[in-house]
């Protein structure tokens, strides 16, 4: 499983999303998530998963804070 780290909320409310080594992109929503971690190859993980998941690190918020 690779590490997958979600920062804090920007000024717009998105959050940069690392997966491995590599940004992947700026999240919105857990869907945007759940997208970069399918194109990620982990096709096994739903939208509704990603905010339960223990391997997911949250920083500055968990996945429910999409405000700066």
């Amino acid at each position: 499983m690779p590490d997958v780290i979600v920062y804090p909320p920007a000024e717009d409310g998105g959050r940069r999303v690392r997966v491995g080594e590599q940004f992947v992109g700026m999240a919105y929503t857990l869907l945007d998530i759940s997208e970069f971690l399918r194109r990620a190859g982990q096709d096994d993980v739903e939208p509704e998963d990603v905010a339960t998941v223990d391997w997911i690190e949250w920083r500055g918020g968990g996945p429910d804070l999409w405000e700066h």
